[in-house]
């Protein structure tokens, strides 16, 4: 009975060991593209974020620029193959299931890169232009900003990630009910707890300002009510 124990263990974390495989041999199969790509989306970023013409970004070190792009290239890399990512998690998930359960989890996988994709394009539209614009209405004839591309740029990739992983949430959240590990009437009952819990997330996820806690935090809650009240439907 133990030797059984013990072989089923070491089959699950030879199956761990090639899921992790897997997506590591994916990132470094895309990366290359993400950083031949890292240029085009930074001046992308930098035209769409920045209106004025008269403003420009810095950089402060010899080698401030490549290490810049390697960030952004890894960033690229990890948006672009996150379906495929998904895919080999999920997949590493499917021997424990029923084979109705396998089904809800491959219409899973394509929600789960559709929902990382709109977050990081809702972040890139609408949030980044407005981080920016609100730091820039500080600025007064004494006070000028000198912007560093590092730092735009580390806020940018750091925020894109961010955004798609919390649009995650309602698939937590209905795979949680579907699979009978929590009920939605507990969802309801512990919905403060939930709240305080999305706003520490956000922050431990945004830089330390209230402005982009808060622009994570308003549509992370609204999709985990998204979430909560399609698993009540269908439950």
């Amino acid at each position: 009975m133990q030797e059984a124990e013990q072989e089923k263990l070491t089959y699950h974390l030879s199956e761990l060991r090639k899921t992790l495989l897997g997506i590591i041999i994916c990132l470094i199969v895309l990366f290359p593209l993400g950083y031949l790509a890292a240029p085009y989306c930074t001046s992308f970023l930098i035209k769409w974020c920045f209106q004025s013409k008269e403003l420009t970004l810095n950089f402060f070190s010899p080698m401030e620029v490549f290490l810049v792009n390697l960030k952004i290239g890894f960033v690229i890399a990890f948006i672009v193959g996150f379906p495929f990512i998904i895919y080999k998690i999920w997949n590493f998930l499917l021997p424990a299931l029923y084979e109705k359960e396998k089904k809800f989890l491959k219409t899973a996988v394509f929600c789960s890169g559709f929902l990382f994709l709109v977050g990081a394009v809702i972040c890139v539209v609408f949030v980044l232009p407005l981080i920016i614009k609100f730091s820039m209405s500080f600025s007064t004839e004494q006070i000028k900003p000198i912007l560093g591309i590092s730092n735009f740029l580390g806020l940018s990739g750091w925020l894109i990630l961010a955004f798609g992983l919390m649009f995650q949430f309602p698939i937590a959240v209905y795979f949680f009910v579907k699979f009978g590990i929590v009920s939605p009437e507990t969802l309801k009952d512990k919905r403060p707890y939930i709240i305080i819990t999305i706003l520490l997330v956000a922050a431990l996820l945004t830089p330390p300002d209230v402005v982009s806690q808060l622009l994570l935090f308003l549509p992370t809650y609204l999709l985990f009510e998204l979430g909560l009240f399609f698993s009540s439907f269908n439950n």
